[in-house]
């Protein structure tokens, strides 16, 4: 008796639980089934012949056809004529028990109008574990498509823009590895870079415009891809492999991702070449002019000198000196402005001393000039009134300020502060009135002239003597 109540009651026990275990796979069919008809992507499912089994929504929505419709049928209906060939290979691999994963195609939808999809299919089994069909997800890519269809139009487009630009132009990845050149770059390198491989520029070797050799992970590409930031006012000298130079400008610029994470650069190489032969033609032509200028006016104070040594005349020997010393002014400072290498430009510290140590030169020898202050850059506008006035105003200290030469001294200084120039010439005389002697002094008049020509404005004071022009450098220049 108990052991047919034992029995029993594990019968019972084994009903119970096939009863849990169906209501569990119930309701995991249930979830299935409510995944798969929610899903966006269309679920497919077919046979091995290919005959579709079920059609969810998204399946409906993608290709156009109800349930009814497609149930039954042949999955071909959905592949264009030219892919027909895709399902038997797809078929294959199932019954092996492969799985496809995200194969891209093209199928057709009811209207007839062809779409891009991604598919994943995967072997489905019976409970024996045999493969008796096959479950397709199919996803709709056609926004990708036509996305990646448009970044490569994009591309193609900017290509050709960059190849029609007459400036060698390169890009590089992260690490300095060339990803892309024009055939500019190709002509200005004189070789064709190996992409992937070389680094940092197209050229063959590099130089500094001074000569020194430049270590391509030193130039300005690398720069600015390892600090990341543009680099700009640079020059360089390309050497092809034939062993020709040619000078150019590089632009190069970090390029980003979104995240602000630098991912490549692009560089463009403009050649000066013609700009530096003009730069040197002018040089040649500006030397003979010095030279010329010069020349003449070592005779011009030949001249002068031995007029003045010759006159019986005190008063045109003192002219004719000052006529000297103003020439002298004007050579130093004509040496001043054709010795830079902007012909157009020079500096002031330069200026200063080349011009008062001519001036010095044509004083006693215990006189004692002091440069005080020097600074800026001034146009050669500037430069021959800017001579002669130092000229004037330090040999008029010298004349009328220095009482005690061994302890006394002739201070100049010319500087410049946001855009105004201000000279001064100061001494430890007790000065004079601007108005007294405004027209009684011929090289006072000189001085006020050439004040005017600077667009400048020009005044006195007293303990110290300091006389001072103020002017613009833009008017000056």
């Amino acid at each position: 008796m108990a052991l047919a109540i034992a029995r029993l009651l594990g019968l019972s026990l084994s009903r119970l639980a096939d009863e849990e275990v169906r209501q569990l796979a119930e309701r995991d069919a249930r979830q299935l089934a409510a995944i798969v008809e929610s899903s966006d992507d269309a679920i497919i499912s077919k046979n091995l012949e290919g005959v579709i089994q079920t059609w969810n929504a998204g399946a409906e929505r993608l290709f156009g056809y109800r349930p009814e419709e497609a149930i039954g049928r042949s999955i071909t209906m959905l592949i264009p004529a030219a892919r027909q060939d895709e399902e038997p290979e797809i078929l294959a691999r199932i019954r092996r028990g492969e799985r496809v994963h995200h194969f891209e195609t093209v199928r057709r939808r009811k209207d007839g109008g062809l779409i891009d999809i991604s598919l994943t299919i995967s072997p489905m089994r019976d409970r024996a574990g045999r493969i008796i069909g096959a479950s397709k997800i199919a996803r709709d890519i056609t926004e990708r498509k036509l996305a990646e269809a448009r970044l490569l139009e994009s591309e193609r487009r900017l290509q050709e823009l960059l190849a029609a630009v007459p400036a060698a132009i390169y890009t590089t990845d992260a690490a300095g590895k060339i990803t892309y050149f024009n055939q500019a770059a190709i002509e200005l390198a004189g070789r064709t870079p190996t992409l992937g491989s070389d680094e940092w520029c197209v050229t063959w070797k590099l130089y500094w415009p001074d000569g020194t050799f430049l270590p391509h992970d030193q130039c300005p590409m690398a720069i600015a891809l390892k600090e990341g930031r543009p680099v700009r006012g640079a020059e360089a000298v390309a050497e092809r492999p034939d062993g020709t130079r040619i000078p150019f400008i590089p632009f190069p610029t970090p390029l980003r991702d979104a995240s602000g994470n630098v991912v490549g650069a692009i560089n463009m190489l403009v050649d000066i070449s013609e700009r530096k032969q003009a730069e040197t033609q002018q040089r040649l032509l500006l030397n003979e002019l010095n030279h010329r200028t010069k020349n003449n006016m070592q005779v011009l104070q030949s001249l002068l000198y031995s007029a003045g040594r010759s006159t019986r005349s005190e008063e045109a020997r003192r002219a004719l000196d000052e006529a000297s010393r103003r020439i002298a002014a004007m050579a130093a400072a004509q040496r001043v402005l054709y010795g830079t290498t902007d012909a157009s430009r020079f500096r002031v510290e330069e200026f200063l001393r080349a011009v008062t140590e001519t001036i010095r030169q044509t004083l006693p020898p215990d006189v004692t000039i002091v440069s005080k202050e020097a600074s800026g850059i001034l146009s050669n506008d500037a430069a021959m009134p800017l001579a002669l006035i130092l000229n004037e105003l330090i040999t008029n200290a010298v004349k009328h300020g220095l009482k005690d030469r061994a302890r006394q001294s002739v201070r100049v200084g010319l500087m410049e502060r946001d855009g105004e120039f201000e000279l001064y010439v100061e001494d430890d005389g007790p000065g004079f009135d601007l108005d007294t002697v405004r027209h009684t002094s011929s090289g006072l008049r000189l001085v006020l002239g050439l004040s005017r020509q600077l667009h400048g404005q020009f005044e006195v004071s007293k303990a110290p003597a300091r006389a001072t022009l103020s002017f613009s450098a833009g008017k000056a220049a």
